[in-house]
């Protein structure tokens, strides 16, 4: 038997962003969680101090999540320099996730597609309908004059680079999100239309999708589960038959978010389940991760 203690994790979901530029709304939601509001300074100009929490927490390694939400949130494309130079010297234990903005001219969102692959070294995108206000699957002919070309340009380049991407499913209690775009059926054409296409579901449409996005996951062997943003003692409740989607699960903790209080305490939750054997968490809390980002 494993001790908890003595096991590094790792963690698929961490928001370390140019937090300076958030609007304030954000900023203001952002701050109801006190190591946040007493840290985000160092966090965001220092790496060093962020592998020290890292260190503290046992955390091996860490997808840092970045995105492009102007309006909701008040993050800009320079957010892809900001996570490269952040990670750039600690490219073992830190993976650079980057944003898009879907609404540039088509030449120049191609480019900045090239820019962060190329130039910014960016392991992987994360896209945030809920905030960016863009349904997952906008790229499709039945949207008629609303359809979002740029989107499918993203998803190819991504499947032919081997690029996964995040995708934020279920609610946001950030002011301004629109929970409407955050319902898992929606990856559906996104899974069919690019089989190559390796997709990562965040947050398993929490509170109400749930079902959905178990589905989804039985039905599309490119598709996996992050965790993170579901309360980890309700996770059996919301994926009662998780055990059977082990292999393609991964632990995040989205700190430090509202309500996150670091990124080890709800993986210490999770080991203590009872329904999920030990090899399924070691699976999600683990090695799941360590096959995904080789």
């Amino acid at each position: 038997m494993v001790d908890f203690e003595d096991l590094w994790i790792n963690d698929v979901h961490v928001h370390i962003n140019p937090f300076s530029k958030l609007k304030k709304p954000a900023f203001d939601f952002f701050s109801t969680n006190p190591d946040f509001k007493e840290n985000w300074q160092e966090l965001e100009r220092n790496p060093r101090y962020f592998l020290k929490r890292m260190d503290e927490d046992r955390i091996k390694r860490a997808v840092l999540i970045n995105y492009v939400a102007v309006d909701v949130i008040g993050y800009d494309l320079s957010t892809n320099e900001f996570v490269y130079n952040y990670c750039k010297e600690h490219r073992d234990r830190m993976i650079c996730f980057a944003g898009i903005d879907v609404r540039l001219p088509e030449l120049e969102f191609l480019n900045t597609l090239e820019e962060a692959y190329s130039q910014f070294e960016v392991q992987g995108f994360k896209f945030h309908p809920v905030h960016q206000l863009v349904y997952p699957n906008q790229y499709r002919e039945e949207y008629g004059s609303s359809s979002l070309r740029n989107l499918e340009t993203f998803y190819q380049f991504c499947a032919d680079h081997d690029l996964p991407v995040t995708v934020h499913t279920g609610t946001s209690m950030f002011p301004g999100a629109r929970i409407k775009y955050g319902q898992p059926i929606y990856l559906d054409d996104v899974l069919v239309d690019f089989p190559r296409l390796r997709l990562i579901m965040a947050h398993g449409g929490r509170p109400f999708w749930m079902d959905e996005a178990f589905f989804l996951m039985r039905r599309h062997r490119n598709l996996y589960l992050d965790i993170s943003g579901i309360p980890p003692n309700r996770l059996l409740d919301y994926f009662p038959r998780l055990e059977e989607i082990a292999e393609r699960v991964m632990f995040g903790s989205d700190w430090p978010s509202p309500g996150v209080k670091g990124m080890r305490e709800n993986a210490r939750i999770i080991w203590q389940l009872n329904g999920l054997s030990e090899h399924a968490k070691e699976r999600i809390l683990v090695s799941n991760f360590d096959n995904f980002f080789r």
